[in-house]
């Protein structure tokens, strides 16, 4: 299970980073963004109900975990679809647009605020009714969208916990709009250009912040992300959206970096056997 999922999810990554690279029309890119994902859905759905799960573990670790992170990514992109189709272009209204749907995720937090602690604190206590499928107890404030799904694929909280970690992809792209803080592509200077995907330079990126390795530890992520942006002719767009996107991973957060000790690793025992 583990490795098919891991495996879909990658090559879903991998599509995305390219289409936010090729696509010019930030609309039409969306949309085929979403098209993705929905097949993405699609060979995860009938995958799961020809194969099953072992045990309930399996199955608890699967809504809980994998699912939702898939699912972020469609709310998510049809969330910025909406916040780009409806948004004003005159800078005032545009702000106040922004600032009304910055309200209504924190309205969607009040709302859910006692799940928002057990799914953050990672707590287990009742995932058996929240993460299995088949129970459901009326008593936990059920969203009506539960009623209207397909219960051989979902169960009464995973959508809950995938818009969860959407919504914090939301609040980064709101905020990050409401700042000001879009880079425009640069020119090119540097002869090397960057030719893995975005994901891999910005977990690159903020593992090298994380390590305090410029200017003694002082540098903000932002200066660095442009340096990288300039020195190998990339345009990072919006690299908080893409760090949100490695927190939320379950498993395997650290994929790039992991690779490039293996790289690094062979290459030295390649040479010790000359």
């Amino acid at each position: 299970m583990d490795n098919f999922y891991n495996e879909l999810l990658y090559e879903l990554e991998m599509e995305i980073d390219k289409l936010e690279i090729e696509a010019d029309c930030r609309i039409q890119k969306i949309e085929t963004v979403i098209h993705e994902i929905v097949k993405c859905l699609s060979k995860l759905k009938e995958y799961i109900q020809k194969r099953g799960f072992n045990n309930t573990e399996e199955e608890i670790r699967f809504f809980k975990h994998q699912k939702p992170v898939i699912v972020s990514k469609l709310i998510y992109y049809n969330a910025i679809y909406k916040i780009e189709s409806k948004k004003p272009n005159e800078t005032k209204s545009a702000k106040k647009y922004i600032h009304t749907e910055l309200k209504k995720l924190k309205r969607f937090f009040d709302n859910n605020l006692e799940f928002y602690k057990y799914y953050r604190t990672n707590n287990t206590f009742i995932d058996d009714q929240l993460f299995v499928r088949g129970k459901y107890d009326i008593k936990l404030n059920l969203d009506t969208i539960y009623f209207e799904t397909d219960h051989s694929f979902s169960t009464v909280a995973d959508y809950k916990a995938a818009k969860i970690l959407a919504n914090d992809l939301i609040q980064v792209y709101l905020e990050d709009q409401l700042n000001n803080r879009h880079y425009k592509r640069v020119h090119r200077k540097s002869p090397l250009t960057w030719t893995a995907s975005k994901t891999a330079l910005t977990e690159l990126i903020y593992a090298l912040h994380s390590q305090g390795v410029f200017d003694r530890g002082n540098a903000e992520i932002k200066l660095i992300a442009k340096t990288f942006e300039s020195t190998f002719n990339i345009d990072l767009g919006d690299f908080y959206h893409t760090f949100m996107e490695l927190k939320a991973r379950k498993i395997n957060r650290t994929k790039f970096l992991d690779s490039l000790c293996e790289a690094l690793i062979k290459k030295m025992d390649e040479q010790d056997e000359r």
